[in-house]
C-alpha cells in the first residue's frame, strides 16, 4: 500500500519547487517526447534489425529470422524481442518495450519549464484529473509515464507538486510510477539527489 502523502513528501503545503540549477543533472532530448508519438509514427524513427536466436522450444523455435531489434535513432535507445515465433509479434513486443525504455531514459522539458507542444498539451488535457492505474499494455501508458517523470524531475521528485498540476491525488501519481520498477527507481534517484527520503 502506498504511504500517505505526509510521509512521502512532508506537508504538501510546505513542498517547494527547486531551482533549475539544483535539479539532478540530466541531458534533455530536443523536441517533444518520442513517447507522445503514435507507435507506428515512432517506428519510422527506428532502425529495425532481425536475427535468428537459438533457444528452447524444439525445431520450430526461431527457424526464421523472427527476433527483432529496434534502435530509436534520435536517442540511440535499443529494445529487443526474440521470444515469439512471429516476427510481427516480436516487433510489437519490442516496440512496446522501447516506448517504456524511452519513457524512463529520455527526458524532455516539463510543463513547469515551458509550454508543451500541441500534441503533448492535448495528451495532458485528456488525462488531467484522470491519472489512474493503467494496464501495462495500454498504448497511452508510456506517454503518460514520460510526462509524469519529466514533471517529477522538475519538482525534485515531489509527487504532491505534480499532483496539483495533474489535478489528481498524490497516491495516483505514485501508484502509476510504482507500476514500472525502472521509473520508480529513477524517481528515488531524483529524491536522493535532493536529499529526500525514498518513496516506498
Amino acid at each position: 500500500m502506498a504511504e500517505s502523502s505526509s510521509k512521502r513528501d512532508g506537508d504538501p503545503q510546505a513542498a517547494q519547487m527547486p531551482e533549475p540549477a539544483e535539479r539532478m543533472p540530466i541531458e534533455f532530448f530536443q523536441g517533444e517526447h518520442p513517447c507522445v508519438l503514435a507507435p507506428e509514427r515512432l517506428l519510422e524513427d527506428c532502425e529495425l534489425r532481425t536475427q535468428r536466436r537459438s533457444g528452447p522450444g524444439g525445431q520450430h523455435r526461431n527457424k526464421t529470422s523472427s527476433g527483432v531489434f529496434l534502435l530509436h535513432r534520435p536517442s540511440e535507445t535499443v529494445a529487443e524481442a526474440t521470444e515469439r515465433r512471429s516476427q510481427a509479434q516480436n516487433r510489437d513486443v519490442a516496440l512496446e518495450r522501447l516506448r517504456f525504455t524511452l519513457a524512463v531514459e529520455v527526458r524532455t522539458k516539463s510543463i513547469f519549464d515551458s509550454a508543451p507542444s500541441e500534441l503533448e498539451a492535448s495528451f495532458r488535457n485528456r488525462y488531467r484529473g484522470n491519472v489512474k492505474r493503467m494496464n501495462q499494455h495500454n498504448v497511452d501508458k508510456p506517454a503518460l509515464l514520460a510526462m509524469l517523470l519529466n514533471d517529477l524531475h522538475a519538482v525534485g521528485g515531489q509527487p504532491s507538486l505534480v499532483a496539483r498540476q495533474w489535478k489528481c491525488s498524490t497516491s495516483a501519481i505514485v501508484t502509476l510510477v510504482q507500476s514500472v520498477p525502472t521509473a520508480f527507481a529513477l524517481v528515488n534517484r531524483i529524491r536522493n539527489h535532493h536529499q529526500r527520503l525514498p518513496l516506498r
